[in-house]
């Protein structure tokens, strides 16, 4: 899409920066967890996508694919900005864990200016319904390290529901508010997706202003497994086109940078409702929502009704 005509990126002032969208690039096969990453070359090939449409990228962890990613925009001269992750996890025995990622992520940011626009501070890690919750207190700790390390605006990335708790500890802290929604996961449909994400920014501005905020998730999957919290049939690929085309339109109108959930399909998030939120199948073909802008990559349908979902599966809470 080029930068010709847009602002320069500042995500700590409430603008539209550009076109941006969460990418992992995990194909079949490989695992953030079990460090199975993606090549440098794979890496190049989805970011040359990206860079055809999109001005900013979400990562979300400091490790070997987020300094890929990093040095790939750096060798190639690509146009494309980054909110870097530090993923941080409250389960016990990760606090070693978590100081490498601070570590990490200070190091990537002040190795790659150029590039990080911003660094986030863990991700949905203070909700209540999150299963890596960590204390305020402990993310305030981390914030500070961070805060005090890197020359370029820091955030927290969360869902609604904790940035509309009273008493926020967070706030004098971060250069910017990091929200997530999810109206999918709130059981609603499609006609209530833009006006449900719209109704929580307003409900956060109201509580914070002057704070600028970005969205740092906002999403609708091309394919939802029968489960308690989705509407039937609530997701698709026709209702993905839609809820992407509404909110990236209001999101430019307002002035709000939104990152879209997500770049490409994950096989290893499982072959429920969290391995369709891609506008890109898992093998790099544009869904509908993309089609228009990537006719060079044929469609291939990788939603099929009732699949059953994979056991242990996480979902997100209501209120999303």
């Amino acid at each position: 899409m080029g930068g010709e005509g847009l602002p320069p990126v500042d995500l700590a002032k409430q603008q539209w920066n550009g076109n941006a969208i969460c990418y992992s690039g995990y194909r079949l096969g490989q695992h953030p967890d079990r460090q199975a990453f993606p090549t440098e070359a794979q890496v190049l090939d989805d970011l040359r996508i990206l860079e055809r449409n999109w001005r900013l990228i979400r990562v979300y962890g400091a490790d070997r694919h987020s300094r890929d990613v990093l040095a790939v925009i750096r060798k190639h001269r690509l146009n494309l900005r980054v909110m870097l992750g530090i993923w941080l996890s409250g389960k016990p025995g990760k606090e070693a864990e978590n100081q490498r990622q601070i570590a990490y992520g200070i190091h990537l940011a002040k190795a790659f200016p150029e590039a990080v626009a911003a660094v986030n501070v863990g991700n949905e890690a203070l909700v209540s319904w999150s299963d890596h919750r960590m204390p305020e207190e402990a993310m305030v700790e981390c914030v500070r390290q961070v805060k005090g390390s890197v020359a370029c605006p820091v955030t927290v990335a969360d869902d609604f529901l904790y940035w509309i708790q009273p008493g926020n500890k967070l706030l004098p802290l971060i250069d910017f508010i990091t929200l997530h929604s999810y109206p999918l996961w709130g059981h609603q449909d499609i006609e209530e997706g833009l006006p449900s994400t719209v109704s929580k920014y307003d409900q956060v501005r109201k509580l914070y202003p002057g704070k600028t905020i970005v969205f740092g998730e906002v999403g609708w999957a091309s394919y939802t497994e029968p489960h308690a919290q989705h509407v039937p049939g609530a997701g698709s690929e026709s209702k993905q086109k839609r809820y992407y085309e509404e909110i990236n339109a209001w999101a430019k109108n307002q002035g709000v940078t939104a990152f879209f959930f997500e770049a490409f399909d994950e096989p290893w998030k499982g072959q429920g409702t969290e391995g369709h939120w891609g506008v890109f199948s898992v093998d790099r073909k544009a869904k509908p929502v993309v089609r228009e802008a990537f006719q060079d990559l044929t469609h291939d349908r990788t939603a099929s009704p009732g699949r059953e979902p994979l056991p242990g599966q996480i979902h997100k809470a209501d209120g999303n």
